[in-house]
């Protein structure tokens, strides 16, 4: 195609949003007329499928409810007035919260005002702040905030080190939508132990996110925890950073929580009309769909040219893998869904992974994330007539432009600049896009079967730790590892409790291996 027609057929695609001063261009997408066509009656029904979801339609039928995060930004869409109120209310007392501890109204007990946070969560709960504060955040920040989102023991020692001198004055935050998740629940449980070391009263210092009745709940309820913010039902993690989850740690660091739902409301009008053309939302599920060929056979790869919007890729790594990664489909055919995302930022992965892009497998298609103001002020020029904000513009349309000439697809989002109301948009504007092309696909994006599974196996391995434990404690001679297997009746698991017994080792847990560790046949097992 020459450079007259792709100038035609941008200007046919390009999409812009007046009120957000967002484009999406797909124009570098390979679809036809013929194509559109062919797929029109797949988004009749996507659209339909949306609108009952935002109803109140039953879409997660493996827990019995329904998907409401789209009420979270409108709460006049909620099917029921109590939930609208809840939603209002919830807000409410976030933002009164806030206020409060921003001037010292609410306090620690050894200090004029709280200076630090340390978020627990893990998942939803986790990425979705952590973006937020990443994009969002100011440079000096009433509250400086510290995320707890693994269970890696060293990775929290980091964090508790970091605030050690401040933790009379750092509230901790405990995100469980059950309460009973390990790995924030873990956490606390740290963060409790580090707190009573510096002889502090936690529970003045926490507040719990959590469903109202959850175990967190309870506990938080019955030890009088310093604030409680409810999680609801109908919102899944991967889509909870307009919830409690994502709007009480964005106020708490000065971000304007209001602005960001109202530019999240704002997509969600636009990303509602049933018209391809004129929906981003379905122009991104349209573009995914002709990518991969309605299979996932493609990659998606996220280049956000700002610094601020680095952990954007991770944070729809989740969106859009959790959602869409599914083995069956609404049927119960195995059909193994998915796409695939990765990225980091531009222009520093020109420096990386962008020579197999442009080079190498092309398994993949691009999406570009352009923001039009380079920075606040005026930028100095570096040679005559040219900025670093320049150069970075160069870079991104260059790239493109590469990638296009070797028959690589891409897309490319540009926002006006980095705010709450374009970062609102964008969290929304994928949120749609994720239940349009589940729908196209003819799966559901609103469960994760496969997570679930990971857990549950997770759990099978902490108890065959307690039963190999115990059978070395009844055996006073040392034992090789088959025999453990057999006496824990887990002959089955021989590798499993190998792999038990090596990290108890190594954590000097009272575990002693003797013998050729590269061997396991060879080791004799006993307790020290």
């Amino acid at each position: 195609m020459d450079a007259t027609a792709l100038w035609q057929r941008y200007q046919q695609w390009l999409y812009f949003h007046e009120g957000l001063g967002l484009y999406l261009d797909v124009s570098r997408m390979r679809f036809d007329d013929a194509f559109i066509e062919k797929l029109q009656p797949k988004f009749e029904k996507a659209f339909a499928d949306m609108a009952e979801l935002e109803k109140g339609a039953i879409a997660n039928p493996d827990e019995d409810r329904m998907v409401g995060h789209y009420w979270l930004r409108n709460p006049d869409l909620a099917p029921y007035p109590e939930l609208t109120q809840e939603i209002v209310d919830t807000i409410e007392q976030i933002e009164d919260f806030a206020e409060k501890i921003h001037t010292g109204g609410i306090h620690p007990p050894k200090a004029p005002r709280f200076t630090d946070i340390i978020s627990i969560g893990i998942g939803g709960s986790a990425l979705g702040p952590e973006f937020v504060a990443e994009a969002l955040a100011p440079d000096f920040p009433p509250l400086a905030i510290h995320f707890i989102d693994n269970a890696d023991p060293a990775g929290i020692d980091r964090i508790l080190t970091q605030v050690r001198n401040r933790l009379a004055s750092t509230l901790v935050l405990v995100i469980s939508k059950s309460g009973g998740t390990p790995e924030p629940r873990n956490g606390m449980l740290e963060v409790k132990k580090a707190y009573a070391g510096q002889n502090l009263d936690f529970t003045q210092y926490a507040i719990a996110i959590t469903m109202p009745g959850s175990k967190l709940d309870e506990q938080a309820k019955s030890e009088n925890w310093l604030a409680r913010f409810p999680m609801f039902d109908w919102v899944g993690g991967r889509t909870s950073e307009m919830s409690a989850v994502g709007l009480v740690p964005a106020a708490l660091q000065g971000i304007d929580i209001q602005t960001m739902l109202e530019g999240a409301k704002e997509m969600d009008d636009a990303t509602r009309v049933p018209d391809l053309k004129k929906n981003p939302a379905a122009l991104l599920a349209l573009s995914w769909y002709v990518a991969g060929n309605g299979r996932g056979e493609k990659d998606m790869v996220v280049l956000p040219y700002k610094d601020s919007l680095l952990l954007f890729s991770r944070y729809l790594q989740q969106l859009v893998m959790e959602s869409l990664g599914k083995e069956k489909d609404l049927e119960g055919n195995i059909v193994h869904q998915g796409i695939a995302v990765y990225g980091n930022k531009g222009s520093t992965d020109q420096h990386a992974y962008v020579q197999q892009l442009r080079d190498g497998v092309p398994n993949f298609f691009v999406t570009f994330i352009e923001v039009l103001e380079d920075r606040k002020g005026s930028s100095p020029e570096l040679e005559p007539g040219i900025t670093a904000g320049d150069y970075l513009s160069g870079f991104l349309q260059g790239t493109r432009q590469a990638l296009h000439e070797n028959q690589r697809d891409s897309i490319t989002i540009t926002i006006p600049q980095v705010n709450a109301r374009t970062v609102g948009a964008l969290i929304a504007l994928y949120d749609r896009a994720v239940g349009y092309y589940a729908s196209l696909v003819g799966i559901n994006a609103y469960h994760q079967p496969g997570v679930e599974a990971g857990k549950k196996a997770a759990a099978t391995i902490l108890e065959l730790q307690k039963r190999v434990v115990e059978v070395l404690q009844n055996e006073k001679a040392a034992l090789s590892v088959e025999e453990i297997a057999r006496l824990a009746g887990a002959s089955d698991q021989v590798e499993a409790i190998y792999k038990i017994l090596r990290h108890l080792h190594m954590n000097q847990r009272g575990v002693v291996l003797e013998g050729n560790l590269g061997e396991p046949s060879s080791l004799k097992v006993s307790l020290a």
